[in-house]
């Protein structure tokens, strides 16, 4: 039987304040673990580096993490394909903007650096926009978009340089590497007027119609980045916005309708994810992500920004091992189809899924 060993939950630094569920605040918590998944017969132990904010960090609240994160369910599948134990560090702070998780990569570059590195992810700027729409919604009198605009900006800089640091930085022996995008948090919430008035009409506008252009734009901005520098994007806007199966009848599954296409321009994807919302193939994550036409799930917590998972819990501000935990799912060997039965089942099992797809076949 696999088995997941806590080694160590330390927190950097404990914010004065508590970190809001809705991470709209300045505070910030440092979220640092390791965790190995072992298996019976290994003769190597291979290491696989997560920095992020509380997506990767398992956020649930501002006391509490779950152990099995994305990239804890990716590194189960690295370990079923390699036969091999698969040490996970997450390097994470919780309510960092973009430039927050861009500090934690170069401060914590020693993580990546040991020879036994094998993958290298990362995801920002969920912050980034969930602040900016806190400031947008207080709005009130003329809309000024430019704290929308300037969020983008920001993204798109960190994104890059984080980029561009890993690659030049990380062991040569890692194989993948690979950046996760944004699924949209309050895709049905935001579906209302805005307080403020638009500067050319006068008229209140709608907030999702306003946001989901820039979110488009910024997950374009973000693969083909990835494509740019030679990385891999784990497209989970796709993993979590649409249904599982082909829900118009275009002979499409209306995942593949919305999926980045390595290379495409950004006009291509804008205008394919842009027809998909107007023809009602866009689905809130949370309350109606559809595994099939009879069956949907919740992929985001009532907080109705972070994901949704499988297992046992820990407390973010441990500072002693918090003992072992079963891997849900344990095989002898790669998972039949490459997929573990809970993998579209709740947010952290889909989106390690999809972050697991990069690993080689051989470490």
């Amino acid at each position: 039987m696999k088995r997941i060993t806590c080694l160590a939950i330390l927190c950097a630094f404990i914010a004065v304040f508590c970190l809001m569920a809705v991470e709209t605040e300045a505070s910030t918590i440092a979220q640092n673990s390791a965790w190995n998944v072992t298996r019976t017969g290994a003769t190597q132990t291979l290491r696989f580096v997560a920095y992020g904010d509380s997506i990767y960090a398992g956020y649930i609240s501002a006391t509490k993490i779950c152990r099995r994160a994305g990239p804890h369910n990716a590194a189960e599948y690295a370990a079923a394909k390699w036969g091999q134990n698969v040490e996970v560090r997450r390097r994470c702070q919780s309510g960092a903007v973009a430039k927050g998780v861009y500090d934690r990569i170069v401060k914590d570059k020693s993580y990546m650096q040991t020879s036994n590195t094998r993958l290298v992810t990362f995801e920002m700027c969920g912050n980034d926009y969930l602040q900016a729409r806190s400031s947008f919604k207080g709005q009130t009198g003329t809309c000024n978009y430019s704290v929308l605009t300037n969020a983008l900006s920001n993204c798109r800089y960190y994104t890059e340089q984080a980029i561009k640091y890993i690659n030049a930085n990380a062991h040569s022996n890692t194989q993948a590497k690979i950046v996760g995008n944004l699924y949209y948090p309050g895709y049905n919430a935001d579906n209302v007027l805005t307080n403020c008035k638009d500067p050319n009409t006068g008229q209140p506008i709608n907030c999702r119609e306003k946001f989901l252009p820039l979110l488009v734009e910024s997950n374009w901005e973000t693969c083909n980045l990835a494509h740019q520098y030679g990385w891999v994007c784990a497209d989970n806007f796709a993993e979590y916005m649409a249904a599982d199966y082909d829900s118009n009848g275009d002979g499409v599954v209306d995942t593949e309708t919305i999926r980045y296409v390595p290379g495409e321009s950004k006009s291509s994807y804008t205008n394919r994810i842009m027809n998909a919302h107007a023809a009602g193939l866009l689905k809130d994550s949370r309350t109606t992500k559809m595994i099939s036409p009879s069956a949907s799930v919740n992929y985001l917590l009532s907080d109705d920004t972070h994901p949704t998972y499988l297992g046992a819990t820990a407390g973010t501000l441990f500072t002693t091992p918090g003992g072992n935990v079963t891997v849900y799912h344990s095989t002898s060997g790669a998972y039949p189809g490459g997929k573990n039965p809970s993998w579209n089942l709740n947010g952290h099992d889909r989106m390690g899924w999809r972050v697991s797809i990069p690993v080689p076949n051989n470490p």
